[in-house]
């Protein structure tokens, strides 16, 4: 059974994360709350859970706070920051105590069972990273990244060395070792993505039955991609910016997300975006976002184990009554009718 703290000062969303966690039902779970990072602390001495999820701002100890002092501890457990902060420092203090997961509120039904998955995969197959300290794998990764993100090539190739010759130190297994180098890719990865770019990924997984020096290679490989991606997009050869915020707005469908942050990711300003994107579409941002968004929720009500009141929610809207009357606006009728006409009860 896995054992889950959430931590946050807010009960009400303390306890709708831990209705969702429940209601995911991939695997038995007892959960513990939190108020705040002290009371959190106490908990862990006894419950040694597995997974905690915290917010950052809290009263008497928030959760950067409680991240240090886990890491100081030496834990293992995994950890997820869940927070409306998505400020890049905020992100890059938690990473530096361990922590891989950044969640930015609310976390919606399908974000938290997508990452329930990767947690539950990661903890059957518990590695082996465990036996390198993590503040060590997290200075590798932060002096990486900040290599690679100023595309500084000769820095780079000095720090791949370096670390060629400091892994062997571990004394790690062959799959152990494709785990670690994995485990550093995803930590350079979810850096760059915390500086609110949100875009990088990996392209390929390190083959756990690859050899060291295949494991190095693979690594070198990867580091050049996130290299040539970060070129690409500094030298003016993208997409069209309506495009990319088309791309943006269809992945954060389930908030509220403004005309001012696309235009802000795009680097152009809100008027002129705003002129561009009508020119472009025919459609205020307003409108497109508001029909983007109905799009969803047909798509989810298509689905008959998916509540009218949660598809409400999942596409950004508390007030139920108003996705009533949004919905039919748009599509002419009203949720319910809409599944009856597709033989939905």
């Amino acid at each position: 059974m896995f054992r889950i703290l959430i931590t946050d000062d807010e009960p009400m969303i303390r306890m709708g994360l831990a209705k969702m966690i429940k209601q995911a039902g991939l695997f038995d779970c007892e959960i513990r709350q939190a108020a705040h990072g002290e009371e959190a602390l106490q908990v862990v001495k006894d419950f040694r859970p597995h997974i905690l999820f915290t917010d950052i701002r809290m009263p008497t100890m928030d959760g950067i706070e409680l991240c240090r002092r886990l890491s100081e501890q030496g834990s293992t457990m995994r950890i997820i920051v869940v927070s409306g902060y998505s400020d890049f420092e905020y992100a890059r203090a938690c990473m530096d105590y361990g922590v891989k997961r950044y969640l930015l509120k609310p976390v919606g039904r399908q974000e938290l069972h997508e990452l329930l998955l990767k947690l539950l995969a990661s903890e059957e197959d518990k590695p082996t990273v465990s036996l390198v300290p993590v503040r060590e794998l997290n200075d590798w990764a932060m002096r990486l990244e900040e290599a690679i993100w100023e595309l500084r090539q000769s820095d780079v190739t000095e720090l791949l060395a370096a670390w060629s010759n400091r892994y062997p130190a571990y004394a790690l297994m062959p799959e152990q070792t494709a785990e670690l180098f994995q485990e550093l890719l995803e930590l350079i990865v979810a850096r760059m993505n915390a500086r609110g770019n949100g875009t990088m990924s990996t392209s390929s997984k390190i083959i756990v039955s690859a050899s060291s020096k295949e494991c190095f290679e693979a690594l070198g490989n990867e580091i050049q991609t996130l290299m040539n991606r970060i070129k690409e997009k500094r030298s003016g050869k993208r997409k069209h910016p309506v495009e990319e915020a088309k791309a943006y707005l269809e992945k954060h469908l389930r908030r509220e997300v403004s005309l001012d942050e696309i235009a802000s990711k795009l680097g152009l300003n809100p008027s002129y975006f705003s002129q561009l994107f009508k020119q472009t579409t025919g459609q205020t941002f307003i409108q497109y976002r508001i029909r983007s968004k109905m799009e969803l929720a047909k798509r989810m009500l298509e689905q008959p184990g998916n509540r009218i009141t949660d598809i409400s929610y999942e596409v950004g809207y508390a007030d139920h009554p108003h996705f009533t009357k949004t919905f039919k606006k748009i599509t002419g009728l009203t949720p319910s009718e809409y599944r009856s006409k597709l033989g939905i009860e």
